[in-house]
């Protein structure tokens, strides 16, 4: 019997799942709708994400990954089972060989709850995990198995993770909880400090998308925002200029940037010099944010390329390192491990 072999990026923001032999076959965004009654699913991905500001009290629309991590088990657990049913399609008693995407440094509690809930969601057990910028770097094509150092850095929506691999393995690895969500935070913080409007997170997320960038641009860019006044209660619409975005998102970018640096600090000499000589390599949808490669090259020195289909390299990677199992279970930490976040003398 055939077994269909799937990776899975289990992100804040965005779920992806790679087919071998397909390639992205989905892409939800990590949102289920719920009654407020009995918790009973109304909608999962874009349709329960358009509910999002939208939908009566009779229902919640709910994020169960909170910075990368399992934040509602049985909500994430759902999540995986519409996932999975509808790569499966007719498929259904078959259990799909499952790898799924984890943060660095990822604690023995946070890696038990994402296989759980991915075998409980019909995956074969046990299910793979593998580190996000491991799976980032397969999946932007990098040759990771060789000993030369490739430095990846990996931004989501709820983390920014950067790490020096070589040999399937992370040398050095770093993660701050800052992300798209942040920035959408920070952009929707302060339109309501400043113009006193108040905006939902899809809306930031469009300032954000439309006029946003690391650092200035040659020329300012603005757009209508609309919202509610705080003060009459009313629909209002103001401008918003990119020369605004780029001051408030200034304390998030740096905290990655600091991310960067650490692990550069880490790195051996050798693999330091590789990376000198291959540059960055950026994945993840925050990577798509304007002139964010040439804020890094200011602050590093370091070259910094942004890879091709950046938003997709995690899942891909996760899909292709089913073919490397044994190799890659050995960049995830023991369980005694995880839980003492350093790796144990052997």
């Amino acid at each position: 019997m055939i077994t269909k072999r799937i990776g899975i990026d289990l992100g804040t923001a965005n779920v992806l799942v790679y087919e071998r032999g397909r390639g992205i076959v989905l892409e939800e965004p990590a949102v289920v709708a719920l009654t407020e009654r009995d918790n009973a699913v109304v909608a999962v991905g874009s349709e329960a994400h358009a509910m999002l500001g939208r939908h009566p009290g009779s229902i919640q629309v709910v994020r169960p990954m909170r910075d990368g991590v399992i934040a509602d088990y049985l909500i994430t657990e759902a999540l995986l089972r519409y996932l999975i049913a509808r790569v499966m399609g007719r498929m259904r008693l078959v259990r799909p060989e499952v790898m799924v995407s984890v943060p660095v440094g990822v604690t023995s509690v946070e890696q038990r709850a994402v296989r759980d809930a991915t075998e409980a969601a019909g995956a074969r057990r046990p299910a793979q995990l593998i580190p996000e910028p491991l799976a980032a770097a397969i999946g932007a094509e990098l040759p990771v198995g060789s000993p030369r150092g490739h430095m990846v850095v990996d931004i989501g929506g709820g983390r920014s993770e950067a790490a020096v691999i070589s040999m399937f393995g992370i040398v050095a690895g770093d993660s701050v909880r800052i992300g798209g969500d942040r920035l959408n935070e920070a952009i929707a913080q302060y339109v309501k400090r400043r113009h006193s409007l108040v905006i939902g997170e899809r809306t930031a997320e469009e300032v954000k998308v439309a006029i946003g960038a690391a650092l200035p641009l040659a020329r300012d860019e603005a757009t209508g925002v609309r919202g509610r006044d705080q003060v009459s209660g009313l629909p209002r619409t103001i401008i918003v200029r990119s020369s605004e975005v780029v001051g408030v998102i200034q304390e998030q970018l740096a905290a990655v940037v600091q991310s960067v640096r650490r692990v550069l600090e880490q790195t051996p000499p050798e693999l330091a010099s590789d990376v000198m000589d291959r540059g960055i390599v950026l994945t993840g949808g925050g990577a798509l944010l304007r002139q964010l490669d040439e804020l890094l090259v200011q602050e590093t020195g370091v070259p910094v390329h942004v890879a091709d289909d950046a938003q997709r390299c995690v899942a891909r990677g996760a899909g292709i390192a089913l073919d490397h199992i044994d190799v890659i279970a050995r960049s995830m930490p023991t369980e005694e491990e995880a839980l003492v976040g350093q790796p144990l003398p052997r």
